[in-house]
């Protein structure tokens, strides 16, 4: 958001805020309600940071980014969420969105004034609702779910959902290796046109915590 610039500096303001999230994690002792005033403070440190990095420059005045990030530990996962980047669960051969889009038409979709179909064509579906803009003015979703052995989450950016349907998300999981399936997501979504940078991530949960399968893409379709 802000222009190609913008947007590149609002997202790694927010990665490098929220990796401190990760030593404290692996560092403390902390119980389920101070977690999660942890994750939810964390969501509010990333957004002032924003703020102070755009004051220093006027050319990333409007900046902001989207934020979905997944903590897996012990027998919990914890989703924190703002914006329309997405996470997706893969449970017993199955897909299902478990993150909600922050976005004017998933609102008029809630409300039943717009159906699924309308959604592709409607001239205002990439407009935000919530973002990180360093505007104070939000409110991020935080979800607990049990950690299931097995479960598989995907974590993206609108570049892969936004061309990808769901189902040929799951057939390119199912039939792959979670790295090999890195790389055939994002090579697919770039065959169908992605027009924005591309973001993958799987992880998979078992029996002994959660093995990461991590491969970070940036790229832009000039």
């Amino acid at each position: 958001m802000g222009g190609h610039v913008g947007g590149e500096v609002a997202s790694k303001t927010a990665v490098k805020t929220l990796s401190k999230l990760q030593h404290l994690l692996d560092t403390s002792e902390i119980d389920l309600d101070s977690k999660e005033d942890l994750y939810l403070n964390m969501v509010h440190e990333m957004d002032s940071e924003i703020s102070s990095v755009s004051a220093l420059n006027s050319d990333l005045n409007g900046m902001g980014t989207t934020i979905t990030a997944l903590a897996i530990l012990e027998k919990n996962v914890s989703l924190l969420h703002v914006g329309d980047s997405r996470c997706y669960r893969i449970r017993s051969g199955k897909i299902e969105q478990i993150s909600t889009d922050h976005t004017l038409v998933q609102e008029l979709l809630t409300q039943g004034r717009i159906t699924h179909d309308e959604i592709a064509d409607h001239p205002q579906r990439s407009m935000l609702t919530q973002a990180l803009m360093g505007n104070e003015n939000i409110q991020p979703v935080l979800i607990e779910y049990p950690a299931v052995n097995g479960d598989i989450y995907l974590l993206c950016s609108d570049g892969l959902s936004g061309v990808l349907s769901d189902l040929e998300i799951l057939n390119i999981v199912k039939k792959n290796s979670l790295e090999d399936a890195v790389g055939l997501l994002i090579d697919g979504a770039y065959q169908n046109g992605a027009p924005d940078n591309v973001t993958v991530i799987l992880a998979q949960v078992s029996e002994d915590g959660a093995e990461f399968d991590a491969k970070f893409i940036g790229a832009a379709n000039e």
